[in-house]
């Protein structure tokens, strides 16, 4: 089943990942690819439409991101979006300059003709700028169709099927983008507002099917939200694939688990799942490798490596029992995928996830990552789609390293037991105060910073946790939970009282940017 797309180039913007999610809100497939995506991995995409985003570079600027002109040639109709364009406009015979007033943040926007990207927009709009560089004379065949005070605003080649604006359309600092995007997507390229959940599901399980074939697979599973999604959704197409093909679940215990999660998992999804689970304590050889490491990108590789050893051990195991296991399914989703890989364009790789930079050059195993296009919210629909119970679905974020990247400094059992016993009370008294599920996350850090403190008349010096909670749509952006006084009460309360080796907790009050959800 083709689904019909429209391809995000990304020229290194902040929010490329932003315009995908803004078109798909109109149940249309968006995917995010490098400014210098081959011709021939974009039309894979069967795309019926492109947008090019922004990006802080000048086109202008030696080594500046230019793609490939023959995008502009596909025959579909593009967008262009800031940086996109100046690209636009420099690449068709058109001259871009340094504007003589930069606009950064809110500005007005006049219409000045009348377009198809601004059908049903009043014609002084509210916007947001983030631009140094103005179009000074448009390609032939352009004309002007909306202006700032300072500067070319949008421009367009109907004939052509070229459109673009200087703003942002895709940030809620533009109060009405979502509907020139909306514009874009269902009049001018004329998506179909298919990519609905079914659609999504009867596509994958027929992809995984003609992917898989004859062979087993073998399912990274954690217990959380995006690998559970993952292997139910390969499990249905392995188990309707005329080659009885099996998927096999492995959940391995790498000693950073939260409390008793290695028992509770194991329960939950053999009885509310259905899936065939083989559990693995490699708790040991986790330790081992991780003793003396305190580097935070090097623990992320050490688990992912140590990851791909235990699955390939199993999937020996399993062949020598029940067949060839040729395929490793994984929860992988969009932002892993960008923060990991930076999408190959000039963005910055912010840190390594297991499941994506952490895995080793040379695999035996080849994957499957059912789930990599997609952002939590949007697998969380998926999973409801599937008929899967709302105690897994509502599970908050755990990263794939564990508590490894928790724990600041060498991670040791010592030092994992007195985080698992901390993190249980944070989350304990969130759900208990009814705010588990309007929280994206919440956890315990545990510093490798000792403190005196008094206790019992008694000086302590003792380690410091830190409790985090931030509300976020996709994992791209955070803000911190300002958790009410009771609950931070009662939780340092209960953290000095019951866990030893802790004797202060700080709050940490740091969005994302500047910082990350996770400590490491």
């Amino acid at each position: 089943m083709e689904t019909q797309s429209i391809v995000v180039l990304d020229f290194g913007a902040q929010y490329s990942q932003l315009i995908a999610r803004r078109i798909r809100e109109n149940k249309v497939f968006s995917v995010v690819l490098p400014f210098n995506a081959s011709l021939d991995e974009i039309r894979s995409y069967s795309p019926v439409g492109i947008v090019l985003s922004g990006g802080p570079s000048s086109v202008y600027d030696e080594g500046a991101p230019h793609a490939d002109k023959k995008v502009l040639e596909l025959g579909v109709p593009v967008l262009g979006i800031c940086y996109g364009l100046q690209f636009m406009v420099y690449a068709l015979g058109g001259k871009v300059r340094p504007a003589e007033k930069r606009e950064y943040g809110h500005a007005t926007v006049e219409r000045v003709a009348d377009s198809r990207l601004f059908e049903g927009v009043p014609k002084v709009l509210s916007v947001w700028m983030s631009h140094g560089d103005s179009a000074e004379e448009l390609p032939p065949g352009f004309r002007l169709t909306a202006k700032t005070a300072n500067a070319v605003a949008a421009v367009e080649n109907a004939e052509q099927k070229m459109w673009a604006v200087q703003f942002h359309p895709e940030v809620h600092h533009t109060p009405l983008g979502a509907d020139i995007l909306r514009n874009f997507a269902l009049k001018i390229c004329g998506a179909p507002p298919t990519w609905t959940g079914q659609h999504f599901i009867e596509s994958t399980v027929a992809a995984v099917k003609a992917q898989v074939g004859k062979s087993d697979a073998i399912c990274a599973l954690s217990g959380g939200v995006d690998s559970s999604v993952a292997a139910v959704l390969v499990d249905r197409a392995l188990r309707d694939s005329s080659a009885k093909s099996k998927l096999t679940c492995v959940f391995v215990n790498n000693g950073v688990l939260r409390k008793n999660e290695f028992e509770k998992v194991q329960q939950n999804l053999r009885d509310n799942l259905g899936l065939h689970l083989v559990a693995v304590d490699a708790t040991e050889r986790f330790m081992k490798k991780l003793a003396g490491v305190t580097d935070p990108e090097t623990k992320r590789k050490i688990i992912g490596n140590e990851f791909i050893a235990v699955f390939d051990d199993e999937a020996r195991r399993i062949e020598k029992e029940e067949g060839k296991v040729d395929w490793l399914v994984q929860g992988t989703l969009y932002p892993d995928v960008i923060e990991s890989r930076s999408v190959r364009g000039p963005s910055q790789v912010i840190k390594t996830h297991h499941n994506v930079g952490g895995l080793p050059e040379k695999m035996k195993l080849k994957l499957i990552e059912p789930l990599k296009d997609l952002f939590k919210d949007e697998v969380r629909r998926i999973g409801r789609d599937l008929g899967m119970p709302e105690e897994i679905l509502q599970r908050q974020p755990f990263p794939g390293p564990g508590l490894a990247v928790r724990i600041l400094g060498e991670v040791t059992k010592e030092r994992a037991d007195m985080l698992r016993d901390c993190d249980e009370i944070v989350v304990g008294e969130i759900k208990k105060a009814g705010l588990y599920q309007k929280i994206w996350q919440s956890f315990a850090v545990l510093l490798p910073v000792m403190s005196v403190g008094v206790m019992g008349d008694q000086r302590t010096y003792a380690y410091t946790c830190a409790v985090r909670a931030v509300h976020s749509e996709d994992g791209m952006t955070a803000d911190w939970v300002p958790l009410p006084y009771e609950v931070l009460k009662t939780i340092s309360n209960r953290i000095v009282n019951e866990v030893r080796g802790v004797n202060r907790i700080v709050y940490d009050i740091t969005s994302k940017p500047p910082g990350t959800i996770e400590w490491e």
